[in-house]
């Protein structure tokens, strides 16, 4: 059949979604890529090696339908969080986006809305908005921080249903407070939700939010293997709560969500957990260094518990991130005036960023 095809306006779209734009980061085929937060660290081999006889004993039963409870797998999460955690506080999904798509589908969706400090993590409106909820944006300081008192007002003045903390925020890198989420938590009677993606490169002596869930069952604490665990083309995400909470999820969740190839991968990984984290100090450095050198050329290099860095005084963000393109060099402009934020990744990457940076010229 011929014909023109149909414009995207042609068809009869929810209108609170017309005029949105879809969430994606530049992809190009550069030598260096260091845009979209990735472990760019390949998976060891060891692992790699038992992850694949994992993948093919789960093959020999594909046939059926997966473990509609993944059961095996939250166990595998609630011995690597620790906590006193159980297997029953502890649910998983493609991807963190799609964790925390089950929690707006199930506390948020038509009439209610969504919450958090901006700038921060580009996908929470986009879940918000795809679930049919009104994004709400809070303030930060010039610094991208937030106090406990601020957080709490905004938070109280809002009165949204659900609450993200991004934390370290993504993009800024910008450390978060237990004492925010204390304050934020007692300010609503909504979910909080702290999304913990790249806890595992915060200081050793770092205390995560799992530590606040005992006696608080509005909140959450999501996690991915995406970062540390360099499994970003795996999709898994997951997250510790209330029991309670947890079953919630059940009623939005599609049936055998977690593919039994997903499940057994990510048991796989986890039973490596020391060697895959292994990687974690070597970004860190990598992310320290990218820092310091970055100050050294006149920029200012934002304080960062990730494993990227946002760097500001950039007189002109889309000229130099062509520059930097233009040398095979990969990063993100996130939107934010005068600033570019960079990955951390192997040495040698990190050493032809800094270098390509030198070459475009120190800060105005």
């Amino acid at each position: 059949m011929g014909g023109v095809s149909a414009r995207l306006e042609d068809l009869p779209l929810r209108a609170d979604l017309r005029g949105q734009t879809p969430y994606g980061a530049p992809q190009a085929a550069l030598p260096v890529a260091l845009n979209v937060n990735e472990n760019t660290h390949p998976v060891p081999q060891d692992v790699a090696d038992d992850i694949l006889d994992s993948i093919a004993r789960a093959l020999r039963d594909v046939n059926r339908y997966p473990d509609r409870e993944f059961t095996a797998l939250r166990e595998g999460f609630a011995d690597y969080l620790g906590h006193g955690l159980t297997r029953e506080q502890l649910w998983a999904a493609n991807g963190s986006n799609e964790v925390l798509q089950h929690i707006l589908q199930a506390f948020a969706g038509p009439g209610r809305t969504a919450f958090g400090f901006s700038p921060t993590y580009s996908m929470y409106p986009l879940l918000t908005r795809g679930t049919g909820a009104r994004w709400v944006s809070g303030t930060r300081g010039d610094d991208y921080t937030v106090s406990a008192s601020d957080a709490a007002a905004q938070v109280a003045d809002a009165a949204p249903d659900v609450v993200f903390l991004c934390a370290p925020n993504n993009p800024t890198g910008t450390p978060l407070g237990l004492d925010v989420v204390e304050a934020v938590y007692d300010a609503t009677d909504g979910i909080v939700i702290v999304d913990e993606a790249y806890f595992e490169f915060a200081p050793a002596d770092a205390r995560s939010a799992l530590t606040l869930l005992p006696g608080r069952e509005r909140l959450v604490v999501s996690r991915t293997m995406s970062k540390a665990f360099a499994f970003a083309g795996a999709r898994v995400g997951y997250l510790a709560a209330d029991p309670a909470l947890v079953d919630a999820l059940r009623l939005v969740r599609l049936p055998y969500h977690l593919s039994a190839l997903t499940q057994a991968a990510a048991s796989a990984a986890l039973r490596h957990a020391p060697v895959m984290l292994g990687m974690v100090d070597e970004i860190v450095t990598q992310r320290d260094r990218i820092s310091a050198t970055v100050e050294a050329l006149g920029y200012t290099a934002h304080e960062s518990w990730t494993n990227f860095v946002l760097f500001g005084g950039v007189d002109d963000p889309a000229t130099t991130w062509r520059a930097l393109y233009d040398q095979g060099v990969l990063i993100r402009d996130v939107g934010i005036p005068h600033h570019l934020r960079v990955t951390a990744g192997t040495t040698d990457e990190t050493t032809a960023f800094l270098d390509a940076l030198a070459s475009v010229g120190s800060a105005a």
